[in-house]
């Protein structure tokens, strides 16, 4: 396991907050005391016009109509102008222009200002109730979106130091949340990654000892709750069950299942669409993987909303893929030259530029054009390793790739 993963977990792990109280003991049957409990908080996302206008927005949100959902976000912080509900809202439509593309920081700044805002304001509300439900419940939240990025820029100590800083708050959410919906989210998703990461990846032991045990199964009963009843985070659940059924599970028909569900709700988000070409792909089943990944290309080539450059460069690696484990090179070639032309572009990550150089070698080898294929390996070798590539270009300058 990578440093960088290790440390984006523990992050994840901290955000989502250790297990909740009474865990392994039998949960009693929801109550009208339960139904009214966050009622008693005054939370603002009781509010039914926040609940409109709120589960409005982030639909527009992930269909990727940005400004229908800040539009709508705005309506709310001018209802709540103290609460950090609404530039909490805001800031989600920054976070998803960073998660279609993230090799482009340009959005990082602005970003972390939203989620300042939504700490702000908080802290305001702390200030006169430190009990505040919503101020606990967002500046939770807001910590950890901020954790999430800092592990994607590779900032390890803002990192560690904004996961920190939300467990508290986590805590008194929990103390008070019924165990269910939206609530039990964060459970769950502690619940699953404490109990299959020391299995998966021993660093993790180094970390772990000091966190409370998971419940794998108990962490995905939880998910499936908020999938099924959550509001605000039904969508993350589902997609997070699609993640951990892909990456954890080895379960094709699971996997399938939840980023089919993701698609029905969003067929016009990018970043759902790309995973359920990559679900595919990982199970072998090229003929759907090679369909969805060609509208991908269709889509960005024809401009739509959020099929931008990164998402086609995705596209046509695993277009790629698929050509040169069929041995028609000359078509992977293709692919890997409209590759070439858009990570071009001057960026940090380059990971898809190398990939497509080590394939081009692979391409090359096969076709007997030895000098082209040593070149491009050589340029892999430069560049900082991602997946392997630097043992496999280093394996093919000593031995021909032969198809």
């Amino acid at each position: 396991m990578s440093t960088r993963f290790a440390i984006m977990v523990v992050g994840i792990l901290l955000v989502a907050g250790g297990p909740r109280v009474g865990q392994g003991q039998t949960q009693p049957a929801a109550t009208a005391a339960d139904t009214s409990v966050i009622e008693q908080t005054s939370s603002v996302l009781t509010d039914p016009v926040v609940r409109e206008k709120g589960t409005k927005g982030l639909d527009h949100l992930y269909g990727m109509r940005f400004d229908k959902a800040k539009a709508l976000f705005d309506e709310i912080d001018a209802r709540h102008p103290d609460h950090p509900v609404g530039p909490f809202l805001q800031g989600l439509n920054l976070w998803w222009t960073i998660m279609l593309d993230l090799t482009d920081t340009s959005h990082d700044e602005a970003f972390i200002e939203q989620m300042n805002t939504v700490i702000d304001r908080c802290d305001a509300l702390l200030e006169d109730d430190p009990d505040h439900f919503d101020a606990a419940l967002f500046k939770a939240a807001a910590h950890g979106f901020l954790s999430r990025l800092h592990s994607n820029r590779y900032r390890w100590w803002k990192t560690i130091r904004n996961a920190q800083k939300a467990i508290s708050y986590v805590q008194k959410v929990e103390e008070v949340a019924p165990e269910r919906g939206d609530y039990v989210f964060g459970s769950g998703m502690y619940d699953y990654y404490a109990a299959i990461l020391p299995e998966e990846y021993s660093l993790s032991k180094a970390i772990m000892w000091m966190l409370p045990n998971g419940d794998k199964e108990r962490g995905l009963r939880l998910l499936r709750e908020t999938a099924t009843n959550g509001r605000y985070v039904q969508t993350e659940a589902i997609y997070f069950l699609a993640k951990v059924h892909y990456l954890y599970e080895d379960d094709f028909r699971g996997s399938r299942k939840w980023v089919e569900r993701l698609r029905e709700r969003h067929p016009d988000n990018p970043f759902f669409h790309t995973f359920e070409g990559r679900i595919h792909a990982r199970w072998g089943r090229w003929n759907q993987a090679r369909s969805i990944f060609r509208t991908i290309v269709e889509r960005c080539e024809a401009g739509q909303a959020g099929y931008n450059t990164h998402m086609e460069e995705i596209a046509q690696l695993y277009l790629a893929r698929d050509r040169l484990y069929q041995d028609e090179y000359q078509e992977a070639l293709t692919h890997l030259a409209e590759l070439e032309q858009l990570t071009s572009r001057d960026i940090e990550n380059t990971k898809y530029r190398m990939l497509g150089y080590l394939y081009q070698g692979m391409a090359y080898d096969a076709l007997g054009q030895r000098d082209l294929a040593v070149n491009r390996y050589r340029k892999v070798l430069t560049m900082e390793d991602a997946s392997g590539a630097h043992d496999r270009a280093e394996k093919y300058l000593d031995s021909p790739y032969e198809g």
